[in-house]
């Protein structure tokens, strides 16, 4: 039998029960995956804990996870682009990547090309997908460009930090202790501020004489985001595409995003960037590319064993993490 780390109810790391599950021969249009690696993301503790999503989520008991690296163990009808011993990666809904192995559709399924780790993958796919998103789609970055990350020693600033150095931009990152500045700035931060000890928008004001930086990717959010408005130049964009501190208060158009300069703000969301097959492949070869061009690192800071993911979500939660986090079935 297959073992998955199930939810039964929502709420804290505990909830996760490691029991085995049945699954069944792939439905058309499916294949049976046996995980090498899962990575885990921070929205994952959203699910886990209730918070408000945009991912839907099946009903109770459930299996969360929505990253996965494996083999192809069967093939459903109709599935001819994979067969059986395929290298493959995903990181798009249906959630159910904490098992052992799980069925999976095939139309959100890319596969892997040879010379990429499964476990490097695994703590790539969904934050350097993301990461494309926002570096070429979102706000297309370019030489010229300022932009602020925020938490730039967590996994998604593992990814962001180097390609939008490469892309040419000054890079701001912020991050909450000396520690962790380090790791920012080997990954390629020009600046890096201490939020606990200086007020980052000023800050950026200094480093940009005045004007303030193009785009902030905002992954904070209750406690940061208007700050990260008032770091933008004119016209700048607020790419706010995580809420880490809690989901941000309503913001007034006329005075928060109007009168201090044509301001711009976005939720960005990986599912509709890559919602049809034709964008998801080009993100993930635009991705597999800059792996192979050594732009993007492995970035996995910690392994856990499938069966202590509430010990992973723990430290994720506790800020005990830098890069990425992966499963290891």
């Amino acid at each position: 039998m297959v073992k998955a780390a199930v939810i039964h109810e929502k709420g804290a790391p505990e909830v996760f029960c490691w029991e085995e599950v049945m699954v069944l021969d792939p439905s058309p249009g499916e294949v049976r995956i046996r995980h090498t690696a899962i990575g885990v993301n921070y929205a994952d503790t959203y699910h886990r804990r209730g918070m408000q999503h945009v991912i839907p989520l099946p009903d109770l008991p459930l299996i969360l996870g929505l990253e996965g690296v494996g083999n192809v163990v069967a093939v459903g009808d109709g599935v001819d682009e994979f067969s059986v011993g395929d290298k493959v990666a995903y990181c798009k809904p249906p959630v159910g990547s904490y098992a052992e192995e799980r069925n999976y559709p095939a139309e959100t399924l890319v596969a892997v090309p040879d010379g990429i780790d499964d476990t490097a993958l695994a703590g790539l796919m969904m934050t350097g997908l993301t990461a494309q998103m926002l570096l070429k789609r979102t706000y297309p970055v370019g030489p010229g460009d300022t932009v602020l990350i925020h938490a730039a020693a967590g996994g998604m600033g593992h990814v962001l930090c180097p390609w939008a150095k490469h892309l040419g931009a000054t890079v701001i990152g912020t991050v909450g202790t000396e520690a962790k500045a380090e790791i920012a700035r080997g990954l390629g931060c020009d600046h890096v501020i201490n939020y606990d000890d200086e007020d980052f928008p000023d800050r950026v004001r200094d480093i940009t004489d005045g004007e303030g930086c193009n785009v902030v990717y905002e992954s904070i959010g209750k406690t940061t985001l208007r700050k990260s408005l008032a770091s933008l130049k004119p016209m700048g964009l607020c790419a706010a595409y995580g809420h880490a501190s809690g989901e941000p208060d309503p913001v007034d158009i006329i005075r928060e995003l109007g009168t201090p300069g044509a301001l711009y703000i976005t939720r960005p969301g990986l599912h509709w960037y890559v919602r049809d097959r034709e964008t998801l492949l080009y993100a993930a070869d635009d991705l597999f590319a800059a792996i192979k061009a050594g732009i993007v690192k492995d970035t996995v800071g910690a392994t856990f064993a499938l069966k202590n993911v509430a010990d992973a979500h723990r430290a994720i939660e506790n800020r005990q993490t830098t890069g990425t986090t992966v499963l290891l079935p």
